[in-house]
């Protein structure tokens, strides 16, 4: 059985249309109060959120759901995706939900939810969470209705946590770092964070209204950040998304490093260090054959997975692996977090530029990068564009194009109606042409 209603990374969708709704929200709050819900006392779940106005809304229906099914909800406010992972565990919580659509615009919003380890939910829980949606929801009894608490400390203990995992002793005394929040989640956060470790802090989208998250900022639109350390002669920009389980790296030149480069330059330095379990960075397909041939030349393997942190968290426990991630910037370092931590993932870097007195232009580019080429084609609910002939046959020409010196990857996107054509190769007009060649197929029949 296979889900429907959860994407790769939750449930996504336009606010206040299905199933972004009020009342779907409510259900599935239900549905999840049921599935989480144990022979015992108490049961508690914490609820995390973004800054988009739409937050409010979805806030309350999950909490009536889940207040309907007996569980205690402590509402968090905003605070970064991986706080809630962090949180969960931390408060002995049954359940953890993330309001947020990550790095999208304000008019979308998701929900994404945390088992007790503090670990997003396989595939084998959301598929069962579907099974009771799609039923009569048994309620609770008049009595054991839950409660629901507004909590201050939530995004203190988070501040706190991401601290300690900087290197003992060490502090950014000198360093004037740049850091983009995207009016998101970690507006509080992440600026506090780095000044009592020492920095000279320049915020960046730290202004939310409830419209302005991701807008013209945050790790999908760096030119902001890049003209800010420009004009402030920094040493180095954090580019954040909304929710904060995604960075990107910018040098002192405004340059910008992205996730693939991240992970190569921290899986070489774990692994000089004896720190990298297995010697193995765990991956997507996504991932640029330059950080394949960098890593082998080091020694290190690489695994690669479906696309979606959830599946390279997945193989990283199932093969005891503490470094994992995404080109877009989802950085896993399960020696800190449970899920992708921008915040956590820059100091790293931090990290690195402290201890080896280098530039941020000297860490940010530890590979040559192929020729890399993305288009994404909108289709319509309901279509199947990869299931044409005519499809069919521009893909395998495409492939045909590549053989020898690249690859091609076409997916349907987890979280909305797109699908994706990435393609890679060592010769750039190759490249084009293969690329341009599926593309033109797709939207012939889309």
């Amino acid at each position: 059985m296979t889900r429907n209603f959860f994407g790769t990374d939750g449930v996504r969708g336009r606010a206040n249309s299905y199933p972004m709704t009020a009342e779907v929200a409510m259900r599935l709050g239900s549905a999840v109060g049921r599935y989480f819900r144990r022979d015992k006392q108490e049961h508690r779940v914490v609820i995390g959120k973004d800054t988009r106005r739409s937050g409010y809304m979805l806030e309350n229906a999950l909490t009536a759901g889940l207040t309907s099914t007996g569980m205690d909800v402590f509402l968090l406010g905003p605070v970064p995706t991986p706080a809630v992972g962090l949180l969960t565990h931390s408060m002995r919580a049954d359940l953890g939900v993330m309001i947020s659509a990550s790095h999208n615009p304000h008019y979308d919003n998701g929900i994404k939810f945390f088992g007790p380890d503090g670990y997003k939910l396989s595939d084998e829980a959301e598929i069962e969470i579907e099974r009771i949606l799609r039923g009569d929801i048994a309620l609770c009894q008049p009595e054991n209705i839950g409660r629901a608490q507004r909590i201050e400390g939530g995004i203190w203990r988070y501040v706190e946590y991401a601290k300690t995992t900087f290197p003992f002793r060490g502090r950014l005394d000198g360093l004037k770092v740049v850091i983009d929040c995207a009016n998101g989640a970690a507006y509080k956060a992440a600026p506090d964070v780095l000044w009592e470790l020492g920095a000279e802090v320049i915020p960046v989208g730290v202004s939310p209204n409830g419209f302005n998250i991701n807008d013209g900022c945050g790790s999908t639109n760096t030119a902001l950040a890049a003209q800010t350390v420009l004009e402030h002669k920094a040493d180095v920009g954090i580019c954040l998304d909304g929710d904060a389980d995604r960075v990107m790296i910018l040098d002192e030149n405004g340059k910008v490093a992205d996730g693939d480069q991240i992970m190569g330059l921290i899986a070489a330095r774990w692994a000089r260090e004896g720190r990298l379990v297995g010697g193995t960075l765990v991956t997507t397909v996504m991932s640029n054959l330059g950080l394949e041939k960098f890593l082998a030349s080091r020694n290190i393997k690489m695994r690669r997975t479906n696309v979606g942190d959830r599946y390279v968290v997945e193989a990283m426990r199932a093969g005891g692996f503490n470094l994992g991630g995404e080109q877009s910037g989802h950085i896993v370092m399960t020696d800190f977090a449970t899920t992708g931590d921008g915040l956590i993932a820059g100091l790293q870097f931090l990290a690195a530029m402290v201890e080896t007195g280098d530039k941020a232009s000297a860490l940010t580019q530890v590979f040559e990068t192929y020729p890399q080429m993305l288009e994404n084609i909108r289709y319509e609910l309901g279509q199947e564009p990869l299931e044409d002939d005519g499809v069919k046959a521009a893909i395998g020409r495409a492939e045909v194009m590549l053989k020898g010196n690249g690859r091609l990857l076409i997916r349907k996107s987890g979280t909305e109606p797109l699908v994706r054509v990435m393609g890679e190769s060592e010769d750039n007009d190759v490249l084009q042409k293969a690329v341009k060649h599926v593309v033109a197929a797709i939207k012939k029949v889309t």
